[in-house]
């Protein structure tokens, strides 16, 4: 079934939800874009890092990080199905003060956007590096402006089904390889014991270090922008525009409504097992390779250093491949923060009143305009500070403050805009309570330790 504009609930659209494993499965796909945009940050750069810095002590912390964040995603997925809002114009109904048209928390979110334009300026830097080192006749700000262009094009045309295609097939092949490397590690003077991982599961926290902790928390799994994002793709995959405009007292809309959240629970579990298992892995290499020889990647090393990860577990061939497939994980990264970030900004300016997002004409418009702006900046800042390690971990920083916008409008959500018949079970609300207090405390303690230890990031 074809929709028309998935942003539009006038009930021409409304289908019965799958019911059969294989049927749900085929409705899967907003997880694994908001997967392709967690692993090139988080996982290749963030996550190996803190490995590399750490050693295996915080383990728990990116296990925690990846099983914390999705009661979140879940409540803010729950609201989308049922009201067929995005996240900028639920966020903007909030209660709350309120800057001309706009809610503060969209203003304080607009504020973070420089800190975003680093992190994503560093994936950019990195996919120069990397493709400097297959083709070094091309330096790395040329090849930094042939992937800005390139990326700036994909979004221009795109759809929502190219984007998840794409996304999908570039995550699982890196996650397979990933996971080959570390199984391999066990025939090398790396081999991981159990007394290792044991000693990443005792709650411990490094003694110095903190900054790149809390950045990886706010990057592995889902980021507060990124349970932000998957609003827009739950709509554009056309979850809400099946269920169809609320309905009151209709047994028929409830059910719907029901079944369609069911299939997107389906969807966020199955994403989140795929990117906590790559996430484990990449940390594992980290701390087994890289602490073991002391090398933590940072400014234009930072790919050759993260070969290394491969090249000791796997031998020198691997070199090749973990560029290749380290080329597939940071341009998916890329493409698919741009296709958020269109999106997202533009509703975010249709809240301030400049545009109409709901308008399908000035949505597009505002998309492709967008699509060409952002690469734009992050080619730019790149070139300009150099650092991709540093770029991508303080963008982990402002990932962590957004997640508190993510906990204050999901305990909205579900405290003031549950509707009746919908509401969740117990351990769904156990869960999402254990979620909002942890990321509230953790989140907090991140920011204060970012702001009086900045100068910790090497």
């Amino acid at each position: 079934m074809s929709l028309r504009d998935p942003y539009i609930l006038d009930g021409s659209q409304i289908q019965e939800s799958p019911t059969r494993f294989l049927e749900q499965l085929k409705y899967c796909g907003p997880g694994f874009v908001l997967s392709a945009s967690i692993v090139g940050s988080g996982e290749l750069i963030a996550t190996t890092a803190l490995g590399a810095k750490v050693g295996f002590i915080t383990l728990w912390v990116i296990l925690l990080s990846c099983f914390l964040k999705v009661a979140l995603q879940l409540e803010f997925g729950r609201h989308t199905i049922q009201s067929g809002e995005t996240a900028m114009t639920a966020i903007n109904k909030l209660p709350g003060w309120r800057i001309r048209r706009a809610h503060w928390m969209i203003w304080f979110w607009l504020a973070l956007l420089p800190i975003k334009i680093l992190q994503v300026g560093g994936i950019i830097g990195g996919l120069g590096i990397l493709l400097n080192i297959v083709v070094p006749g091309i330096s790395i700000p040329a090849w930094c402006w042939i992937t800005a262009i390139v990326v700036a094009l994909l979004i221009f045309i795109e759809r929502y089904k190219l984007i998840e295609l794409s996304c999908l097939a570039m995550t699982l092949a890196f996650t397979i390889l990933t996971l080959i490397c570390v199984v391999a590690l066990q025939w090398t003077e790396y081999a991981i014991n159990f007394e290792q991982i044991a000693s990443g599961l005792t709650g411990k926290l490094p003694s110095d270090g903190m900054l790149f902790v809390f950045a990886a928390f706010g990057l592995t799994g889902v980021g507060g922008d990124e349970i932000m994002q998957y609003t827009y793709w739950l709509l554009e995959k056309g979850y809400a525009a099946r269920v169809g405009p609320y309905q009151p007292n209709d047994t028929a809309w409830q059910d719907r409504a029901r079944g369609w959240t069911q299939v997107m629970v389906f969807d966020a579990l199955v994403s989140m097992i795929v990117y906590t298992t790559v996430t484990a892995a990449f940390y594992v290499l980290g701390a087994a390779v890289l602490h073991a020889r002391g090398d933590v990647p940072a400014g234009y090393a930072m790919v050759s250093t993260l070969a290394n990860m491969y090249t000791e577990s796997l031998g020198p061939w691997a070199k090749d491949v973990f560029l290749a497939g380290a080329f597939f994980v940071l341009f998916s990264t890329a493409f698919s923060a741009l296709a958020a970030w269109t999106r997202i900004y533009s509703d975010t300016f249709s809240q301030f009143g400049w545009m109409r997002f709901d308008d399908p004409r000035q949505r597009r418009i505002a998309i492709k305009t967008l699509a060409c702006v952002f690469p734009l900046l992050w080619t730019i800042v790149f070139l300009w500070i150099e650092q991709p390690v540093t770029m991508v971990m303080l963008g982990g920083v402002a990932t962590a403050a957004i997640l508190l916008i993510v906990v204050i409008a999901a305990i909205h959500f579900r405290l003031r805009r549950s509707l009746p018949g919908l509401e969740p079970g117990l351990f769904y609300d156990i869960a999402f309570w254990v979620s909002a207090v942890s990321i509230l405390l953790l989140a907090g303690y991140g920011i204060w330790t970012a702001v009086v230890g900045w100068g910790t990031v090497k």
